[in-house]
């Protein structure tokens, strides 16, 4: 059953999701939905009483388990595994079976989950709205989610064309991508997740609003090299590749000569992120300070804690 993952957020709770866009149809980690109903403190609590749930409901013959499917969706660890999922009718009727005071919050944002879909397919702007909400609910600075929304265009037009000059193999994007990232950076795309300390993350998410310009240089030279040249074959593609992110190569070279330093840092997300982040720290501060007593403590979310091998 083909999807297309999405992490989906309820109350700061992370729930994965997959559009099947064949039968047009959401379907939901029932582990995930379970740990919300439940207050689990962890998955594998929600995972053992989504087991003792399943089972009874099969006794009592319940459909809605019965018809369950399994997806391959993505696990704390990086890692696809497969897990039970529901479709949103399936879905309401697991959630009566689950005593909890957030059924009723759930099930409208079940609704609303659908209705955004709908919404999206009319009007395509609205994932890019969302997709400016998440960037700056993590910290995000405007200037770095403008130039990632143009990089994930440019990467897309990218794509396009390696499409359209017959590169169609998952493997190849991959050896495209890193024979770009080489020629700007100097480094693999490896060896630059390495240098900050990434494993599965993005690694786009995690450069400097510098980085992402001279990737997308590299992209952009890529794309308009091979439309004027009209490469065949995967070496020719590969040949313009390496055109593209060497003329990015060469803007990184003129930066670090004229400024004296490094335009690759090692820093990720997180650490480019901590200066948004003690700013909202000493917001925080100072608005205790005013005479609000009334006004409720913030309060820090609990981080899922990660996953246990076998869903």
């Amino acid at each position: 059953m083909p999807g297309s993952e999405r992490m989906q957020l309820f109350e700061d709770q992370p729930i994965r999701t997959a559009w099947d866009a064949q039968r047009e149809e959401w379907y939901f980690s029932v582990v995930d939905v379970v740990k919300v109903l439940t207050d689990s403190p962890d998955y594998q609590t929600a995972r053992n009483y989504w087991k003792v749930t399943k089972k009874r409901l099969k006794d009592e013959g319940n459909q809605s388990v019965t018809n369950c499917n399994q997806l391959k969706l993505r696990a704390a660890d990086g890692k696809h595994r497969l897990t039970d999922v529901a479709t949103t009718e399936q879905l309401l009727r697991i959630i009566q079976s689950i005593p909890s005071p957030k059924a009723e919050p759930l099930k409208l944002w079940l609704a609303q989950v659908g209705r955004e879909r709908i919404d999206e397919t009319l009007d395509p702007e609205l994932i890019a709205e969302r997709l400016v909400a998440t960037y700056e609910r993590r910290g995000y600075t405007r200037e770095w989610i403008n130039q990632r929304l143009m990089a994930i265009s440019a990467r897309k037009e990218l794509t396009d064309e390696w499409k359209d000059r017959g590169v169609t193999a998952r493997s190849e994007y991959a050896i495209l991508t890193d024979e770009i990232t080489r020629a700007w950076s100097g480094m693999s795309t490896r060896q630059y997740k390495d240098l900050k300390g990434l494993k599965k993350e993005s690694l786009r998410d995690n450069m400097s609003t510098s980085e992402l310009v001279l990737n997308m240089l590299a992209e952009v030279s890529a794309k308009e090299i091979s439309q004027t040249e009209h490469p065949e074959g995967f070496e020719e593609n590969r040949e313009v590749a390496q055109a593209g992110g060497e003329i990015a190569g060469d803007a990184r070279k003129a930066i670090e000569k004229r400024t004296g330093r490094p335009v690759i840092t090692s820093k990720n997300a997180a650490q480019l992120n901590h200066l948004v982040a003690a700013m909202l720290k000493v917001s925080a501060q100072e608005a205790e300070e005013l005479p609000a007593p009334d006004a409720p403590e913030p309060e820090t979310p609990e981080q899922p804690e990660p996953e246990a091998k076998n869903e």
